[in-house]
């Protein structure tokens, strides 16, 4: 057997920007053989189901960074709740390349994206409330009051992303995260 002369992370790499960049919807056959460095044929052969199984490995890919990453960090009661908080955010700003990259979410939640993806996403979205929510209690809020600020960042962390990208303007991404923070840590 041939060695694979594309490693899985670049092509991986590739696939993710294209469907951050174009969405579900938008990004073309072309496009993802292109990002990868490998031709057609040789990327069906990878992903015999098409460009739905190349979606569905980014999003599985994207979400096993986030669980170890962000979740846990929001979640790990070996370190106390201030620098849980602190190092989730610094995992979320390396997830947005510090604002510039869409979440995938966004790229999959538009048109056949969404139908494809309905349920990841939604779960997806309640584990980040969750996560938060764990770490407002943590920080010795309310439960009510842990979740309102958990969709409230959620919230916020998803819109800053856009206007960021809308605006080419990435400080608006990192003032979100700094205003989050605050919000944490100065209950």
């Amino acid at each position: 057997m041939r060695p694979q002369k594309i490693l899985d992370s670049d092509m991986m790499t590739g696939l993710t920007k294209v469907f951050r960049d174009k969405g579900y919807e938008g990004a073309s056959l072309k496009e993802l053989a292109d990002s990868t460095g490998l031709k057609k044929a040789s990327l069906y052969h990878r992903f015999p189901n098409g460009k739905q199984e190349m979606a569905q490995s980014v999003f599985d890919e994207i979400d096993e960074w986030v669980k170890n990453r962000i979740f846990f960090s929001l979640r790990d009661k070996s370190e106390a709740p201030r620098a849980r908080i602190k190092k989730a955010l610094d995992n979320i700003r390396l997830l947005y390349g510090g604002g510039k990259e869409t979440c995938i979410f966004r790229a999959f939640s538009m048109d056949a994206g969404m139908s494809l993806f309905e349920e990841q996403i939604k779960n997806g979205m309640e584990e980040w409330i969750a996560s938060f929510t764990e770490i407002g209690i943590a920080l010795h809020l309310t439960a009510g009051r842990a979740k309102e600020i958990a969709i409230q960042t959620l919230v916020e962390i998803q819109g800053s992303l856009v206007v960021a990208k809308g605006l080419r303007n990435t400080a608006i991404f990192e003032t979100t995260l700094r205003r989050i923070e605050n919000r944490y840590l100065n209950q």
